[in-house]
């Protein structure tokens, strides 16, 4: 008899991860592809991490194990960040250092949910949170959002959720989302706390795009994104160094704990991954230093400029309804007639692919249900390399 496979095991791969392998088998034979496929930032870590990095690898400074919430001072200092960006008074005991902002949801679906807990989330969306959820035997219950809500779940809709299943035990948010880059606005989010808070849901709020927004008044108070916590801390906050900071590789993300959650946070850290890497968090404490912030905001320009471009040449690519991209650096569009003659967006992606050396993520991946119409572009490689892209998908179109 052969051992079983445990069956919290059966959640789909992400199919990012299978289009980059592709990618670079591709370039590995010696084809030009332009990978538009993961929300990665292609100019890296600020200077100032790069430097402290190479400074802790040469004078032989301690690497041993952190406390498995982190090291003091980068929790201090993303404290500081709430300050600055947010006008926020955290302390460096409200912050749990994670690998990733992946090792975040992990900590808080374990911290915050049981087997069997209903626990919401736009559709589409990242399908990570699915996937964890689903792993960790929780009840994921969709919940169908297009643009008539711009792509963000609304209190009617969760009210419609609760009626027709029970009620909820959670709610993840992500704003700016992926992979529709949709922001929810002050007031959209206070009606959404608040209706979180009257019905005893607990509110997980992904903000690792903060920063990464393109409003009309940079100068605005909510610019950069609304945290969760200026309106209710009962919830979690969760963010990382990958996306504003181009820290992808680091491996380090970060979430507000609220107090009824933080002494299960530290159990869990310390049983699940012992501590973050602590290279890394040596490292990013310069990510909160003047100079990284300007390189931040200098590449946060680039997509923006990167944005305009792609939006430009939409009436060349002639697709369907396209989602506004308020921030993140991600276009959902729908293929609309260029569709035809595939079976859906993920054979149409798998075609540009080999024909052409263009990598996009298939809509199915972020919404089971009507994504097969949809593909997701990123902007994160820049300018040069999307205007190309749209070049070689227009041939694509046309040929076929």
């Amino acid at each position: 008899m052969s051992p079983k496979v445990a069956a919290r095991a059966a959640v789909p791969a992400f199919e990012v991860m299978r289009i980059l392998d592709r990618v670079a088998e591709l370039r590995a034979a010696g084809r030009d592809v332009v990978s538009l496929c993961a929300g990665e930032p292609s100019s890296g870590a600020p200077e100032a991490v790069h430097r402290r990095a190479a400074q802790i690898h040469t004078d032989r400074t301690e690497l041993g194990y952190s406390s498995a919430l982190g090291v003091r001072p980068l929790r201090t200092a993303i404290a500081g960040h709430y300050r600055r960006w947010y006008g926020l008074e955290v302390s460096a005991e409200d912050v749990a250092i994670t690998t990733g902002s992946s090792g975040a949801f992990v900590l808080a679906f374990l911290a915050a949910f049981d087997v069997g807990d209903r626990v919401a989330l736009a559709r589409p969306g990242y399908p990570a949170y699915r996937n964890i959820l689903n792993a960790l035997g929780c009840e994921v219950v969709e919940i169908d959002c297009g643009p008539a809500e711009r792509f963000q779940p609304t209190p009617a809709a969760l009210d419609a959720a609760v009626a027709l299943g029970g009620p909820l035990d959670g709610l993840i948010l992500a704003s700016p989302a992926n992979p529709t880059g949709t922001m929810v606005s002050r007031a959209e989010l206070a009606a959404i706390t608040s209706w979180c808070a009257e019905h005893g849901v607990r509110l997980v709020s992904d903000e690792i795009y903060h920063g990464i927004t393109y409003p009309e008044d940079p100068a605005a108070p909510d610019a950069k994104g609304v945290c969760a916590w200026e309106l209710d801390r009962s919830g979690v906050v969760i963010s990382s160094f990958s996306k504003y900071w181009g820290m992808t590789g680091w491996r380090l993300g970060w979430a507000l704990m609220p107090p009824d959650l933080a002494g299960a946070f530290d159990a869990l850290a310390g049983n699940v991954a012992l501590c973050p890497p602590v290279p890394a968090q040596l490292a990013a404490a310069e990510a909160f230093s003047e100079s990284a912030y300007a390189e931040a905001e200098e590449r946060v320009a680039g997509f923006a400029e990167t944005r305009q471009l792609l939006l430009g040449r939409l009436d060349r690519l002639g697709w369907g309804p396209v989602a506004p991209a308020d921030g993140a650096f991600y276009l959902y569009a729908d293929l609309g007639t260029r569709l035809a003659g595939f079976a859906d967006s993920a054979a149409w992606c798998t075609a540009l692919l080999e024909e052409e050396g263009v990598a996009v993520v298939p809509g199915n991946d972020f919404d089971a249900v009507n994504g097969g119409r949809f593909v997701r572009l990123s902007l994160a490689a820049g300018s040069p390399a999307v205007a190309e892209a749209v070049d070689r998908i227009v041939r694509f179109q046309e040929r076929h």
